[in-house]
Formats: C-alpha cells, sequence, structure tokens
C-alpha cells in the first residue's frame, strides 16, 4: 500500500471539533473534516446559531434554565407559599395594635328546671323555675403599646323573662369606659414592635435568596446535562474514530507494518468506546430526567443544552460585595434580630418577678327598668377601681436564677452573632476571590482543551503514517477527551461561583442594581 492509499484512509477519519457560539448559544457539535491537515490548522471557531425548538427536540440555554426553575419548580412554589404565610402572619401582628370591635351575646338564655333554695331557718326547699335570661354586649377596645394595658368601652343590655309570674325585667348599661393595666410586668407589645418588623423583613430577603438558591441549582443541573451530553458526543465521536483507525491498521497487519498486539490493543480500545457510549446514554437520561423533574417541564421528548458565555461584563469590588451583603441579606437582618430577642428576653425575666399587680377602672351609667325606655331615661352612674395584687415572700432564688439565666443568654448570643458576622464576611471575601479565580481558570481550560485537540489529530495523522505507537496515541486520545471535560468543568465552576455571588450579596452585578423579586 502506497502513501496515497494511506492518505484516502486518514481522509475518511471522524475528526472531532467544538464550534462555540459567539452569542452565548454555543452547541458542542462534531463535524466530518476531509482532510487530516485541516485538523491540524483547526482553532476554537465562532459561529452563530440561534436557539430553535424543533418537534421533538427543545434546546436551552443556562439563563433559560434558571428562568424556567424560578417559574415553575415545586421550590419556587414552595419559597412564593412560605413567603404568602410570613404575610398574613405579618397582618396578623399588625392587627393586635388595631381597634377591636366585639358583640357577644346570650340569645336566648332558657331555662326551665327545678333548683335548691336554702330558707331562712336553715332547711332546703325545691322551687321550680322557668325563665329567660337574654343578654348582649357591644365592646370596644385598644390596646396601649407604650404601657400594655386596654382601654376599652361598652354597652350592654340585659332581659330577663320570669315565666311562671309573668314577668319582664330590662337591665343595661348605656355605655361604660374602663382601663386594665398591667403593673410591674414585661409588656409584650413594646417588645413586639421592635421585634416583629425584623422578622418580616428578613422573610421578605429570605424569599429572594431561596429564588437565588434555585438559581444555583438549576445551573448544577444544567451542567449535570451538559456535561452527560459532551461526554456522549464525545463517546460516540471516539468509537468512530477508533473504528476508522482499527480498519486502517488491520490493512497495515495484512502488509506485516503492525503487530498483533497493536491490533489486540485497537479492539480493546473499541470496547471501551463502545462501553462509553452506553454508559454516557445512560448518565444523560438520568440527567435529562432530574433537569425536567426540578424546572418543572413537560412534553419534552429531548433537550439539547447550548453552551453558556465564558465571560460576564461586570467588576466586583470585595468592600461593595460586603456592604451589599450587610444591607440585603437576611442573615444581616437576623443579627439584629437576635440581639433584640436576647434583650426581650432579660426584660421578661425581670418583669416576670412574682410581683402581679393589676389596676382595674370603670366608669359608666347603669339602670334597670320594665322596659328597654326605662332603662335610657336617667340611668344611675357606676364606678369600679380595684387594684390587684401578688408578692411572693419566699422563691429560694427562683427569680434571681431566670434573671441570672437571661442575661448569661444574652452574653452568648452577642458572642455568637459576633462569629457570625466574621463567618459571613469572610465568606463574602472568599466568593469574591473564587469568582475571579474561575475567570482565570476558565481561559486557561479554553486554552489546554485547544491544545489538547490539536495534538490528538497529529497523534492520529502520526500513526496513520506508522511513526507513533499505539501507547502514544491512546495517551493523546485520553488527554484529548480530559480536557474537554475539564473546560465544561470550569464552565460549570465559573456560572457557580457567579449564582452563588449573586446568592450571597442579593446584589445583581452585571446591572449593577440589588436583586428584587
Amino acid at each position: 500500500m502506497n502513501i496515497k492509499s494511506i492518505s484516502f484512509f486518514i481522509g475518511a477519519f471522524c475528526i472531532a471539533s467544538f464550534s462555540f457560539d459567539q452569542a452565548g448559544a454555543q452547541t458542542i457539535r462534531f463535524a466530518q473534516v476531509p482532510q487530516p491537515t485541516a485538523a491540524r490548522q483547526s482553532k476554537i471557531t465562532v459561529q452563530s446559531e440561534p436557539l430553535q425548538q424543533s418537534a421533538d427536540t427543545l434546546r436551552l440555554e443556562l439563563k433559560e434554565v434558571v428562568a424556567m426553575a424560578k417559574d415553575q419548580s415545586i421550590a419556587s412554589k414552595q419559597a412564593a407559599t412560605l413567603k404568602e404565610t410570613r404575610y398574613w402572619e405579618w397582618m396578623t401582628y399588625k392587627s393586635n395594635y388595631q381597634p377591636q370591635l366585639s358583640l357577644k351575646g346570650i340569645l336566648p338564655g332558657y331555662s326551665k328546671s327545678s333548683i335548691s333554695v336554702q330558707q331562712p331557718d336553715g332547711t332546703i326547699d325545691f322551687r321550680s323555675v322557668h325563665n329567660n335570661n337574654s343578654s348582649l354586649d357591644l365592646s370596644f377596645s385598644q390596646r396601649i403599646s407604650q404601657t400594655g394595658g386596654t382601654v376599652y368601652g361598652s354597652t350592654s343590655l340585659q332581659r330577663f323573662d320570669d315565666f311562671d309570674r309573668n314577668n319582664t325585667l330590662y337591665n343595661g348599661a348605656p355605655y361604660s369606659v374602663g382601663l386594665i393595666q398591667p403593673l410591674f410586668q414585661f409588656n409584650s407589645l413594646k417588645w413586639d414592635r421592635r421585634i416583629e418588623p425584623l422578622k418580616y423583613n428578613e422573610s421578605q430577603q429570605a424569599y429572594i435568596e431561596t429564588m437565588e438558591q434555585i438559581s444555583i441549582n438549576a445551573s448544577a443541573y444544567f451542567f449535570d446535562l451538559l456535561l452527560a451530553q459532551v461526554d456522549l458526543q464525545i463517546a460516540e465521536t471516539n468509537l468512530n474514530n477508533t473504528t476508522a483507525i482499527q480498519k486502517i491498521a488491520d490493512t497495515k497487519f495484512e502488509m506485516g507494518k503492525v503487530s498483533k498486539n497493536e491490533i489486540l490493543q485497537l479492539q480493546l480500545e473499541a470496547l471501551k468506546a463502545e462501553k462509553a457510549v452506553g454508559i454516557a446514554k445512560r448518565d444523560m437520561e438520568v440527567a435529562t430526567y432530574n433537569l425536567k423533574a426540578y424546572t418543572g417541564l413537560q412534553n419534552t421528548d429531548k433537550i439539547k443544552l447550548s453552551l453558556p458565555k465564558s465571560t460576564v461584563e461586570m467588576k466586583v469590588v470585595t468592600e461593595k460585595a460586603l456592604t451589599e451583603a450587610f444591607q440585603n441579606r437576611s442573615d444581616a437582618i437576623a443579627f439584629g434580630r437576635k440581639l433584640e430577642e436576647a434583650k426581650r428576653d432579660v426584660a421578661k425575666a425581670k418583669g416576670d418577678n412574682g410581683i402581679n399587680a393589676t389596676l382595674n377602672a370603670n366608669l359608666g351609667f347603669a339602670k334597670s327598668g320594665r322596659s328597654i325606655g326605662s332603662v335610657y331615661q336617667n340611668p344611675k352612674d357606676q364606678q369600679l377601681l380595684e387594684l390587684a395584687i401578688e408578692i411572693p415572700i419566699l422563691d429560694w432564688g427562683r427569680q434571681k436564677s431566670r434573671r441570672k439565666t437571661a442575661l448569661a443568654n444574652q452574653q452568648f448570643t452577642q458572642y455568637a452573632v459576633a462569629q457570625d458576622k466574621q463567618n459571613f464576611t469572610q465568606k463574602i471575601i472568599t466568593e469574591v476571590n473564587l469568582f475571579e479565580m474561575m475567570k482565570g481558570q476558565l481561559l486557561l481550560n479554553a486554552r489546554a482543551e485547544q491544545i489538547a485537540s490539536e495534538k490528538y489529530q497529529i497523534a492520529k495523522e502520526r500513526y496513520v503514517l506508522g511513526n507513533l505507537s499505539i501507547t502514544d496515541l491512546s495517551i493523546a486520545f485520553q488527554e484529548n477527551d480530559q480536557a474537554k471535560r475539564d473546560y465544561i468543568n470550569s464552565l460549570r465552576d465559573f456560572w457557580g461561583a457567579y449564582y452563588q455571588l449573586r446568592y450571597l450579596s442579593l446584589f445583581d452585578f452585571e446591572k449593577n442594581e440589588k436583586i428584587k423579586l
């Protein structure tokens, strides 16, 4: 066999090449190249390829997958439901400071029975009772957050019907006002005003964080499937290349140019390549299912992913990231909330000191009569003033222990929050540095992938021409595959760091604005 016939076999090789979309819609493809010399001169090319959806294949970019996950995934719906729950809890809290109007009554209060009645001489006589005792009470109340007390006003009317004696009586309080004021006790309303707004703001920011966490998870599923698709394309191309090389080697073996050992080695490589295709198909099916399940995709037979961009036009400054994180993150809000809760617990321990005193004052008018109108004619005034007191005499140091425990817990919370702030700050700094590092690693891996691809093409040609061993060809073969996977993994790391930075700061450095939903 002469050089021309060998060149004919070389021209039949299936040579792998990557093409990348400049607009970010890159797809990995393998093309037939007519001459090996073209592979020696090949570079990473840029070609525009718009996304399109065929009957059974959906082409997606990374940001489209992230958007779908945020919009229709189960995780996003759970986050929205939790946000709504926190909203109604907030409205419940606000209602505690609003006036309350209520109507209470007993309609009817009918009774027919026999009761025991003590006689003047001490004996018991049983009397028949047949009556109706109905009542209505309309009351208005307002809690005072500064003191913890309650002011109220009410109007009431009562009707009593004695059916045995055919007698009807009315009794009512046309209006009355009063005050119930706890003394020397813990005021929960005052502390709720300081803590509940922090909890609500924390829940709002936690919702945004959850959506950014969904972006991180969706990105991970995206690259799982992208890597699986790349592995399948590599495996199929390697199988084709190995088959082509094996045919040439068989011809050279018949000519006595190669040994039986090389033939067996190529047969083993072919079996490995075929096995790799099967494994890659399995992995792609699993990755496709995981992506569909997380993003909520339905009725889509196939998904084809595009390589995301390898650069993002944004500048990340550590000081800016820290400032935004401490303004936006729910963790930063939680730092203040935990300190306020610790102060509240100390105040509660001091307020619940066993001394319970309550002042109850009421001023109003009341009257009874045989008709409703008579109740409201010249009613008589009524007053109530009482002070209830309970003072512990001996508690064996129980109240002191509670105060000391609350103070110790407050001190522990202060230390814990200080440590959390340090960890939070360090995490932001580390993530900013990691993002910058990933950008550099991505460029290196892109260059390494290009070099490995060119090296592999040259190694194949040299083997066909007979001046390269099968071992060296196998090494170039493996290096080429690994370089392609390393590049995809570096893309994963870069975009993972990008979404992680958004999650930690809740700031969009591309648009230079806070993330709001």
